[in-house]
């Protein structure tokens, strides 16, 4: 049997079983089978009591007798086995949904059996359901059996008896077939520096280790693996680009010059122009630009974007700027007008709620070439919208729109136009070394002069009359003040402050006319929305109530103090943004964490890191730790990175190492033509073409 051969080859699983494995875990070949990973492993040598158990832990191990099976009939059509479970410390019942009719004959009283799975309280009353079981031997709790895999799996599977023990026989099967050859990917001399397991026994090590140390050396091997072809898949993408032609810019112009001289109404850091000159370099290099910024909020990326494009606009091509929401879109088409006042620039705005005949006349003129810069949302990737002379892309926020997207952008021109996409949530190091390593990446590590730190305090509803009072003065003093909420309305299940009841709230200890209220929410009409965001940054009201639609895009410097309720809520990086609406003006500003007053300890923590630091590279590396790579950017983003094993922060070193070793091969042999890295590229060609395959399917 070869690993490339259908899953439902294998014996134990058969046509209906495939279909359910590639459907329900993407399982579709053997080698899929031998590349679903245990999360974890039950080490049966470690036997706990009844007496001593802690019920929240995950999963347990029991060593006991079963008495009283019984076969209740729950309706007429369905039915549960229950058994009693007694370890001499105490006893727990068991219960069962499927598979009656075999535990009936399987359980016997005079047997002693080890007990595996997730306790839980019901009707307070300790019980485990459809634990695993099985006969307790001598020798268990030592030898070749110790380490238990446990893999995850879904409710249908396990209604076909897949559950992990099930899929755990599969794979079993499968590294016992016959002549079955697992093939090795990575060079003699990569294994032998690194001190490596060779592949084949690094798939049986992971699944079945009959040591500790073992299941480590083969983890190592396996880490290794994915995030050393992920570097490599990155870092051979950007040769490619670097050798493929792109658009050259050689003239910095007149628009360029006059704005720099003439329309900049405040000193440039030190890190903007650094970042120009490096944008700049690209630009005039004849190879297409695929660059990265990171700034923290208010860092000044926005001005950046604009003199980059005005160096497009000298050269003849027409620029776009893609945002992820129609607020951020207007934001920044309003920002660019003010700024371009008096120049001979024609800018315009291309978002889904203009009118039909609106979008018809900016498509037209965008085609005859009478646009030179265009700012939109995704409504800039429709088929419809042709460019006459595209050259330059500024995607901001980044993260929030998909690839797909952004080559869509991208092949608007015949030659690649020139990309710099922007987030102003900085990438921890170790992400950006795992997952932008194929963008090249400038950084404004400097605040414009004059920016005060924001000052983060943390609140609970006891205080809340004080906070009241604070708001009240700043109003007094002329400032502005931000309210925001997670929800709209009251989700049930969920102890939150929502807008409309803080509003309400809000209102009564705020009256009119002393004081005139904004409220802005995601699922307001868009020229409803428009019209309170105008209302809030002319001054005409004094308190914006609001979910998180603001997060980015709303500049009002006369915005003085940020509230944000249920703070614990929120994740650090989303935090950190919302507090970024605040402290761009001159004076002092605040932003006040409103909690509860008992928090968990990683709500703790998030609290604690906000008020403790306003640095956003920190940040981003504590909201790393806290929450993981999957979550860190809030898209969809469990198979953001797609590691089957390597965990970005805890590998660090594993990253590292296979970045440095993929950037030394590639220096040596960009093409993997020498005969030691043969095995390098059968295994990036077979993986491609497996890609092509699943496009087609």
């Amino acid at each position: 049997m070869a690993l490339t051969d259908d899953i439902s080859y294998l014996k134990g699983v058969g046509p209906q079983r495939a279909q359910l494995l590639g459907r329900e875990l993407g399982i579709f070949t053997c080698a899929d089978l031998l590349e679903h990973f245990p999360f974890r492993y039950v080490d049966r040598s470690h036997i706990v009591t009844l007496a001593t158990m802690d019920i929240n832990e995950p999963y347990v191990v029991l060593k006991g007798v079963v008495r009283n099976v019984n076969v209740v009939q729950s309706s007429k059509f369905s039915q549960r086995l229950t058994a009693l479970f007694f370890d001499g410390t105490g006893e727990m019942e068991l219960v069962w949904f499927q598979g009656i009719r075999w535990l009936e004959t399987y359980l016997k009283p005079s047997v002693e059996y080890l007990i595996m799975g997730k306790p839980t309280l019901f009707d307070n009353t300790v019980q485990m359901v459809h634990p695993d079981i099985e006969p307790f031997v001598a020798d268990d709790a030592g030898g070749n059996h110790s380490f238990v895999p446990v893999y995850s799996t879904t409710e249908k599977l396990k209604a076909k008896g897949l559950n992990s023990k099930g899929i755990s026989r599969l794979v079993d099967t499968l590294l016992n077939q016959p002549g079955l050859v697992v093939p090795e990917t990575i060079p003699p001399y990569i294994l032998q520096k690194y001190k490596l397991m060779p592949r084949p026994y690094a798939m049986r090590g992971i699944h079945f280790p009959s040591s500790s140390q073992e299941m480590q050396q083969a983890m190592l091997r396996l880490k290794f693996e994915e995030l050393f072809f992920m570097q490599l898949q990155h870092q051979q993408s950007r040769i490619n680009r670097m050798r493929g032609t792109g658009l050259k810019f050689s003239l910095v112009g007149e628009r360029f010059n006059r704005f720099y001289n003439e329309k900049i109404p405040f000193e440039m850091t030190g890190a903007q122009k650094r970042v120009i000159r490096e944008v700049w370099t690209d630009m005039r290099s004849g190879r297409q630009m695929n660059r990265l910024l990171q700034g923290d909020v208010g860092s000044g990326k926005t001005m950046v974007a604009l003199m980059t494009m005005l160096l497009a606009i000298d050269n003849g091509y027409q620029a776009c700027l893609m945002a992820p929401t129609e607020i951020l879109a207007q934001q920044h088409y309003a920002n660019f007008c003010r700024m371009l006042d008096g120049m001979d620039i024609s800018v315009e705005l291309l978002v889904g709620s203009m009118k039909v005949s609106e979008k018809k006349k900016v498509k037209r003129r965008l085609k005859d070439g009478e646009i030179d810069i265009l700012v939109g949302t995704h409504a800039l990737i429709e088929d419809t919208v042709v460019f006459s002379n595209l050259g330059y892309v500024v995607i901001d926020e980044q993260h929030r729109f998909g690839v797909e997207q952004r080559a869509r952008l991208w092949a608007k021109n015949s030659v690649p136009p020139h990309i710099l996409v922007m987030t102003a949530t900085p990438i921890p190091r170790t992400l950006a070394m795992t997952l932008y390593s194929d963008l090249d990446c400038s950084v404004i590590d400097e605040m414009p002069p004059g920016r005060q730190p924001v000052n983060t305090i943390h609140a609970t509803d006891a205080q809340r009359l004080r906070l009241f009072g604070f708001m009240k003065r700043q109003i007094a003093e002329g400032r502005q003040v931000y309210v925001v909420y997670p929800l709209i309305n009251e989700s049930e299940g969920l102890d939150l402050k929502d807008l409309m009841d803080g509003y309400d709230s809000i209102s009564r200890s705020f009256p009119m006319p002393d004081y005139q209220i904004s409220i802005v929410h995601g699922k307001m009409q868009p020229d409803a929305k428009a019209y309170e965001m105008e209302r809030f940054k002319k001054g005409e009201t004094h308190i914006m109530v609001s979910t998180t639609v603001i997060e980015v895009g709303v500049d009002v410097p006369n915005a003085t103090v940020m509230v944000i309720e249920n703070a614990e809520r929120f994740g650090l990086s989303q935090l950190h943004q919302l507090r970024g609406r605040v402290g761009r003006g001159g004076g002092a500003s605040y932003c006040v964490l409103m909690t509860k007053d008992k928090l968990t300890p990683s709500a703790k923590q998030r609290i604690d890191t906000m008020c403790s630091t306003t640095d956003g590279f920190q940040i981003a590396e504590a909201d790393l730790r806290l929450r993981g790579p999957g979550d860190i950017e809030g898209r969809e983003q469990s198979g953001m990175l797609n590691l089957r094993l390597a965990d970005i922060v805890d590998d660090e070193p594993i990253v590292r190492a296979a970045r440095d070793e993929v950037r030394s091969i590639l220096e040596a042999d960009p093409e993997l033509r020498h005969p030691d890295n043969q095995l390098l590229r059968r295994h990036i060609d077979s993986q491609q073409a497996k890609l092509s395959l699943a496009k087609i399917s």
